[in-house]
């Protein structure tokens, strides 16, 4: 009678083919380098053995060869005319029976067999392999994010808070990806986030953390826009026009300064577009947040002139402090200089780094308590 088939005697032999085609596709599939993963295993062989075989010391190494397709490890002994420690040093007669020529003084490397590991030292292997995998992989991760700091990525929402209305998202970059959060305060307010929704995100830093990589992100942050329109505007991306400042209060109105060197360049134009194309593009993005776009200049007066705009401005005056000016508009001008609750000029303020102390032109010395006076700081 045919015998039945017995099941193979498990072994604890380690298969070198299987070691670097295991390798191999870590590296392909993980994309983390090939170096990287054998110096974490060798390191973990090596754990392994000196779990079970403390007293081997750093006399344990390993030798992966992928050339020849071998992987070896050898415990190094000294040859000494009395043994003390027989996990680290050898007798003169017992290295000369493997090793003809062996004198004293000699360092001899003793194979170890791989089916030497017991389950503990396996499992530590094991361990230490997919611990390496998983630094790699957050190493991998937070290299690719970090290059995107400060630059928009888009993200899927995979998640909302029902509690605090936090939004997670999975953002991908390259070939990386990971779940970033958009924290209530780093939202719009009056925008709804919905679950399988696409939406752009600036992001502000990159963290490490026990956990892996944080990826802090915003939609509120004043780079959004400016990214927006370096997005939008050639002549922004390629340097011709420069956004030299930008204040914003995020769902409400931004105040964008821009400057061109090129005398050809009309830099407001350019940020419009056709047809006003350009910045309808990015309102429609802020889901009609309001955008003035406005020169800037060298001259405090001329800049801070046009940061109050739309309200027309009858002087601007630059106090000895270098920081502060008085602007004087048109009495029906001061409520739009100032704009619903001071926004106006609190965004002017933010724009140009000036107090400013706006008055009315028939009461351009009034005392500062006035009503009718502000007096606003970036």
């Amino acid at each position: 009678m045919p015998k039945k088939n017995q099941k193979a005697p498990l072994s604890h032999e380690l298969d070198a083919a299987e070691f670097f085609t295991a390798i191999d596709l870590i590296e392909k599939e993980k994309g983390i380098p090939k170096g990287y993963m054998l110096e974490k295993i060798t390191l973990a062989l090596v754990s392994a053995y000196k779990k079970d075989h403390p007293e081997a010391g750093e006399n344990v190494v390993v030798d992966a060869n992928e050339e020849k397709g071998t992987v070896r490890m050898y415990l190094k002994k000294d040859v000494v005319e009395t043994v003390d420690n027989p996990a680290t040093e050898i007798s003169l007669e017992d290295a000369q029976a493997r090793l003809p020529q062996a004198m004293l003084g000699d360092v001899i490397s003793m194979e170890i067999k791989t089916r030497d590991f017991g389950r503990i030292a396996a499992q530590t292997a094991r361990q230490v392999i997919i611990q390496g995998m998983r630094e790699a992989e957050r190493g991998m991760i937070f290299d690719e994010f970090s290059s995107k700091e400060h630059e928009i990525i888009t993200g899927l929402i995979t998640r909302i808070d029902p509690r605090t209305g936090g939004a997670s998202l999975r953002i991908t970059s390259g070939s990386e990806w990971t779940e970033a959060y958009l924290a209530p305060g780093e939202q719009v307010k009056g925008e709804t986030y919905i679950e399988g929704m696409r939406l752009k995100v600036y992001v502000v830093e990159v963290r490490r953390s026990t956990r892996g990589p944080q990826v802090l992100i915003s939609r509120t942050h004043p780079g959004l826009v400016k990214r927006l329109f370096e997005l939008e505007v050639p002549e922004i991306y390629d340097g011709t026009v420069e956004v030299k400042s930008i204040s914003r209060e995020a769902g409400s109105r931004t105040k964008l300064a821009v400057w061109s060197a090129d005398p050809n360049v009309e830099p407001i134009g350019a940020c419009v577009g056709p047809k006003g194309a350009r910045v309808n593009n990015i309102v429609e993005e802020l889901k009609g947040e309001k955008v003035d776009i406005i020169k800037w200049s060298e001259d405090p007066g001329e800049y801070v002139k046009a940061a109050l705009a739309p309200a027309d401005v009858v002087s601007v005056t630059t106090l000895s402090d270098g920081k502060s000016c008085r602007v004087v508009v048109p009495d029906d001008q001061l409520s739009l200089a100032i704009g619903k609750e001071g926004q106006n000029a609190r965004l002017a303020a933010k724009l140009t780094g000036f107090k400013i102390d706006i008055k009315p032109v028939s009461a351009p010395d009034e005392p500062e308590e006035e009503e009718e006076d502000l007096i606003v700081e970036e």
